[in-house]
């Protein structure tokens, strides 16, 4: 019966939940931008990797080089709809 309960996925879940509770209190206590903006960054890099690994089990396959081409992309493609949202409306826009 120990091996049927997913105590990974609880404890991802819990850690999850303390990194957002961490990302929140960066508005409640009113910090400075660099202290909040670092602060948000290592945890959002922190939650990036426990989902990645336990939510959806980048390390259990076989065939990792698919999974990170998939990442990759997946970041890409993030970064250029941000960056190219910024240029067309604050720098590419009179």
């Amino acid at each position: 019966m120990k091996k049927l309960f997913p105590v990974k996925h609880v404890m991802g879940y819990l850690f999850s939940l303390i990194l957002s509770i961490v990302a929140l209190s960066v508005v409640f206590f009113d910090l400075s931008v660099a202290a909040g903006m670092s602060i948000l960054l290592v945890s959002a890099v922190i939650q990036m990797g426990v989902q990645l690994i336990l939510f959806m089990h980048i390390g259990e396959d076989g065939s990792k080089k698919a999974l990170y081409t998939n990442i990759a992309y997946a970041l890409f493609v993030g970064l250029v709809t941000v960056f190219g949202t910024l240029f067309t409306m604050i720098w590419g826009y009179q």
